[in-house]
């Protein structure tokens, strides 16, 4: 009986069948349509997000351009002369379409340091509760806002008129500081806006632009190691020290002359920084100390900025 035997299997063997890896025509035509819709789809989309604003912050309707920040001291002020303070910025603010911010000092937590620094925090605190206005106006407590016909954009910010007003190449540090201001800085690259009074910088009234720099400037103006170093003039020394420090801060600062926006009453001032009519603001620099009493030095002009307000 005979079995039958495998085939040998060849030791050649055929090759393997190959699988084409072309696309049909039709495919290939279907994947092109495809992706080239994909695009247009996509182009739509990204021209529609930046005519509607999604290409940019969407600021709501009704925002404040300018938030104006006093912080009031209710501990060691009637409360009489505190409302007229109050009252001055308010009638300012709603002229112009403007919101107002009134912290108390002791609101923040200073750990010790003299209540001159909680401007620093309250700055800070009004660009978090008014993220989308523009600038923050810093104004201190004993002073008015005298003239109610120049808004903060029109007198100051404005690019334009921002470049007619800057003091440059001038000393940060009077009288003959190294360190001066730039010469070349265009007014929409400017961040902060200060003034000098015959002692140094004056930061009763400053400008701020709300944004990456402006939080940059202000936590590094209140790092706990300056507050710790005991500056004889507080924040005031600390303030010229990191703009004579930090290139990053001098770069987008500019100082304009002191009766733009910080004229002082007569006690205070000399020479060109003493308010004269129809300037913005006076302000009673010295009046907590010395036994003056700045509510008595206040009033006569309280009632001068109430005619002014009543006559618009």
């Amino acid at each position: 009986m005979h079995l039958a035997m495998p085939a040998r299997k060849s030791s050649n063997p055929p090759p393997y069948a190959t699988r084409s890896t072309r696309f049909p025509m039709l495919r290939r035509s279907r994947v092109q349509a495809i992706v080239l819709c994909a695009c247009a789809v996509g182009a739509v989309l990204f021209i529609l997000l930046q005519v509607l604003g999604g290409g940019s912050e969407r600021i709501p309707s009704g925002t404040p351009s300018v938030v104006i920040v006093t912080v009031l001291d209710t501990e060691s002020f009637k409360q009489d002369y505190i409302n007229k303070i109050k009252e001055n910025r308010i009638e300012y603010a709603k002229k112009h379409g403007y919101a107002t911010f009134f912290p108390a000092a002791t609101n923040y937590e200073l750990n010790g340091s003299p209540p001159s620094w909680a401007r620093v925090p309250a700055v800070r605190h009004a660009l978090t509760k008014f993220p989308h206005s523009t600038y923050v106006w810093y104004l201190d407590q004993n002073s008015f806002i005298m003239n109610p016909d120049l808004s903060v954009e029109g007198h100051i910010m404005n690019p334009k008129r921002l470049e007619s007003l800057m003091i440059k190449d001038h000393s940060i540090v009077p009288p003959d500081s190294v360190i001066k201001t730039f010469g070349h800085l265009k007014g929409n690259q400017v961040d902060l806006v200060l003034t000098q009074d015959k002692e140094g910088l004056a930061q009763g009234s400053f400008i701020i632009r709300k944004g990456d720099w402006s939080r940059f400037f202000l936590d590094t103006w209140f790092d706990p190691l300056y507050r710790s170093y005991n500056f004889q003039k507080a924040d005031t020394h600390a303030l010229e020290h990191i703009v004579q420090w930090h290139p990053t801060i001098l770069s987008k600062l500019v100082l304009v002359p002191q009766r733009t926006m910080n004229a002082y009453s007569p006690k205070d001032a000399a020479g060109d920084g003493t308010y004269k009519d129809g300037d913005l603001v006076i302000r009673f620099a010295g009046c907590e100390k010395g036994g003056r009493d700045c509510a008595a030095e206040a009033e006569p002009f309280s009632k001068q900025w109430k005619t002014a307000f009543r006559t618009q």
